[in-house]
């Protein structure tokens, strides 16, 4: 039987691919998975119409989080946080700090598309990336200072 995969299948193929599979495969598990649709002309035809809004709309996404990446970047963000002696932190300076302090400014970003490889723990000035979009990353610029 062919079909028309919608999303990826391990050892089968990829969104897009025609392939040829067992008809109780497709029957029993990719179609009511919602994983392939059969091949006709028309399921065809309404499969690449879905493909191209996909595609506008992954395009706009992407110049939104360059907008937005390009406004990041003219921006720096002041952590004021408590030392010991020898200028030691009392902590560190999380992603979700960082999210904190971009919200606070007007910058709604989730704290999970700030990438820090580990916290933050010495003063100084960062330069944080931040994941707006698969292949949109922006930098910010953390200031860490003593309170």
């Amino acid at each position: 039987m062919k079909i028309i995969l919608k999303k990826e299948v391990h050892k089968v193929g990829q969104p897009g691919d025609v392939v040829e599979v067992k008809n109780g495969y497709a029957r029993n598990y990719l179609i009511p998975q919602g994983f392939a649709v059969l091949a006709s002309d028309g399921n065809m035809r309404a499969f690449q119409q879905e493909l191209k809004a996909q595609a506008k709309k992954m395009l706009k996404g992407q110049q939104e989080a360059q907008e937005l990446a390009d406004k990041l970047a003219q921006v720096s963000v002041t952590a004021a946080v408590q030392v010991g002696e020898e200028e030691k932190l009392f902590g560190s300076v999380t992603s979700q700090n960082i999210a904190d302090l971009l919200k606070e400014i007007g910058y709604d970003i989730d704290k999970k598309k700030i990438l820090l490889d580990e916290p933050i723990k010495a003063l100084g000035v960062y330069d944080v990336p931040v994941k707006l979009h698969p292949e949109v990353t922006a930098h910010l610029k953390v200031w860490v200072v003593k309170e």
